[in-house]
């Protein structure tokens, strides 16, 4: 057998090895593909029916309507446009709000009409609000009843309209994450 026949095996042996090392790759990449697509995002937030932490700091006095906690950052800009979303509702009857910031709060927190706390960087670990705008509604028992991430305005305003009117009608239900009443 001449050095060239040899060569030639050898680059069919390696070019066979290759194609079956790709092969097994990519059907890992599939399988793991498959499966994140299946697998349920893991929630953010506390869960509905959990107890607030810090909730009588939040609200000294029991309030009568659900409170509705802002999680924002003063160089955030969806956070400046969720902090203006809510000032158009503050007189909105049937809520209160609570804006809280992890360190210094913004300066247009200042002047508005709504309770501003500045450094709750342990309220933000406790409430698992990972990423900003982040809002948690919590009832008069001070019980979650939702905690989501806001991408904008109107996501907080469809927040605020679904609290007016929950399903079924009845204002102190709580949805649990698989969509039924706990």
């Amino acid at each position: 057998m001449s050095f060239q026949t040899s060569a030639l095996i050898l680059s069919w042996i390696a070019i066979l090895l290759l194609a079956l090392t790709v092969s097994g790759l990519v059907r890992q990449v599939h399988a793991l593909s498959s499966g994140a697509v299946q697998r349920r995002p893991e929630s953010v937030g506390l869960r509905p029916g959990a107890p607030a932490p810090g909730f009588a700091r939040l609200a000294p006095v029991a309030p009568a309507v659900p409170l509705v906690l802002l999680f924002l950052e003063p160089d955030c800009g969806t956070c400046t446009e969720v902090l203006a979303e809510a000032n158009d509702h503050v007189d909105r009857p049937g809520l209160e709000f609570r804006v809280l910031y992890r360190d210094a709060p913004s300066e247009r927190a200042a002047g508005l009409p709504i309770t501003v706390l500045g450094g709750q960087a342990e309220l933000f670990e406790r409430y698992d609000a990972l990423a900003t705008p982040f809002a948690t509604v919590v009832d008069q028992a001070g019980r979650v009843l939702r905690a989501e991430p806001l991408g904008s305005r109107a996501a907080l305003r469809r927040l605020l309209d679904e609290i007016d009117s929950p399903p079924g009608g009845s204002a102190s239900a709580v949805v649990t994450n698989q969509g039924g009443r706990a």
